[in-house]
């Protein structure tokens, strides 16, 4: 980086600094995890479920409506819990032996700070839900083993960027809906506020070392961001939801396969993402094939 983007990146990472000494939580003391769960409240937005929308949804009494948004709001905790361990670890190395004075060096460690509350947060949440551990399948998780050892530079701010804008634009409806669990919708609140300022540095560090690289650098992080994302996304709706919510599963994961809401939902959640991603040069076509399998674009 120049002299100039030096400053710029030193003075964004004192605002973020600053931000979260003002504006940061303690979930184990704001969320309410004494009460007990009341099962007459949603686990997410029914809009935001794999199969509001469906006839098999039309049949499902409200009880069991309820009861799979329990088990969908856990599967996606789970899910950002196995990422957010990713993105520890490719932080850690990024800035392993750097100047540990350096304001980036500082907000790194705090945006790590804030990650390992907010898995603690995920996995308390998912167990006050009534739910099981809900692991990505084998793939995903070896893939995802070897991702956090290579990624590097974009590739991984951009990885962290997709995962993140994706969880925050669901969270946000969450958070705002009163059918939804009152503890859920304090769990959300407290991650979108802190997500957001590691979402502008993601956005920062992507649009940074981009800067210069060339045609075949370009493609190859195109594809590995793309092929995270996809991993992701189709990991937050573990197929072990339906029974466990009692219901028939191999019916289930056909009409969620054939949901256009849900797919449409996915999609207009991720124009902005989209849009950053094209103006850096990492919406190629290879990359499309893998938004548009996983329903993101």
């Amino acid at each position: 980086m120049t002299v100039t983007d030096d400053q710029a990146a030193h003075d964004t990472a004192t605002r973020l600094l600053r931000s979260s000494e003002q504006l940061s939580f303690d979930p184990a003391k704001q969320v309410d995890w004494e009460t007990p769960l009341d099962k007459d409240h949603h686990g997410t937005s029914p809009e935001w479920s794999t199969l509001y929308g469906t006839s098999y949804w039309d049949e499902m009494t409200d009880a069991q409506r309820k009861e799979l948004t329990r088990h969908e709001a856990a599967s996606v905790a789970s899910t950002g819990i196995w990422f957010e361990m990713i993105l520890q670890q490719m932080v850690l190395r990024d800035f392993y032996a750097k100047d540990p004075t350096d304001p980036e060096f500082q907000w790194a460690l705090t945006e790590i700070a804030d990650e390992c509350r907010h898995s603690i947060m995920f996995a308390r949440g998912a167990t006050k839900l009534g739910a099981p551990a809900y692991i990505p399948r084998r793939t995903a998780v070896e893939l995802g083993r070897i991702f956090k050892t290579v990624a590097s530079g974009e590739a991984a701010y951009a990885s962290i960027l997709v995962a993140e804008e994706v969880l925050d634009v669901m969270q946000r409806d969450w958070m705002r809906d009163e059918r939804v669990a009152p503890f859920v919708r304090t769990i959300n609140d407290i991650h979108v506020v802190e997500e957001s300022r590691h979402m502008k540095f993601a956005r920062e560090e992507t649009k940074e070392r981009m800067k210069g690289s060339g045609w075949l650098r370009r493609q190859i992080n195109a594809v590995s961001v793309a092929g995270a994302a996809y991993f992701i996304v189709t990991s937050m709706w573990n197929d072990k939801i339906y029974a466990n919510a009692g219901l028939d599963e191999q019916r289930a994961l056909r009409e969620k396969k054939d949901n256009e809401h849900h797919k449409a939902l996915l999609r207009s959640s991720c124009a902005g993402l989209m849009e950053f991603l094209a103006s850096c040069g990492l919406l190629t076509k290879p990359a499309l094939w893998f938004y548009k399998r996983a329903n993101l674009i």
